[in-house]
């Protein structure tokens, strides 16, 4: 089982789940963060402490949210590994909660 970052991260970016995270298996793209699902090791320890509520474990991924699980694993094979924290996007706190923003998506 792993770990899975959705929607909801996607033009937010806060990064306190990496800072707990204690095998290092989050990627890093423009606008949305990732967790590589062949290094995580379900310690469940990112998920409270994501502040968007955007993680989620894989058998509890939201409806309508699962093609998530296949995109955290494509990113993860590209994208740069990220440990440490870094700052949100500048407009982090006006687009947590909005739907549907997996067309803004950068690669």
């Amino acid at each position: 089982m792993t770990f899975v970052v959705t929607d909801n991260c996607i033009k937010c970016k806060y990064t306190d789940c990496v800072e707990v995270c204690p095998v290092d298996c989050f990627y890093e793209g423009p606008n949305f963060l990732v967790i590589h699902p062949d290094e995580c090791i379900d310690c469940a320890l990112c998920e409270p402490e994501c502040p968007a509520n955007a993680i989620f474990s894989e058998d509890e991924v939201p409806a309508g949210q699962e093609n998530f699980i296949e995109l955290n694993a494509e990113l993860a094979d590209i994208w740069p590994n990220i440990t440490e924290k870094k700052d949100a996007l500048p407009d982090a706190e006006e687009w947590d909660g909005k739907p549907g923003k997996i067309a803004d998506l950068e690669r």
